[in-house]
């Protein structure tokens, strides 16, 4: 992320500790954003075999990306339900489960905040 980001509802959400020229109102508490995905057994052929011969794997960056994209939008949902107008701190995570690794989970936490 760079800089604050926007969603709909106008929970602004940024890695920094505060938003500048706004200073923090109320802690409204931590909240978290949390999407599991699940790997496709044709798209990991693919991607092996781009792997194999080099270059980047389209298809898994833009699992990530939507992934990502969702547990921000779940976060923001969690800090507007709390009463924050914004969310600072945010750590982003990303984790291999299932018994296979065939899962991956990415998770979003940081504070909810009124500014």
């Amino acid at each position: 992320m760079s800089g604050p980001w926007k969603d709909a509802r106008g929970v602004i959400v940024t890695t920094t500790p505060t938003i500048e020229g706004h200073p923090i109102q109320e802690y409204c508490g931590i909240v978290t954003g949390e999407v599991i995905v699940g790997a496709n057994l044709f798209r990991d052929l693919f991607a092996n075999i781009r792997d194999i011969v080099g270059g980047r794997s389209g298809s898994y960056e833009r699992i990530l990306a939507d992934a990502r994209k969702q547990a921000i939008e779940e976060l923001q949902a969690d800090a507007a339900s709390l009463g924050g107008n914004a969310v600072v701190g945010i750590d982003l995570d990303y984790e291999v489960i299932g018994a296979n690794g065939s899962m991956l989970m990415v998770s979003a936490s940081g504070t909810a905040v009124r500014i």
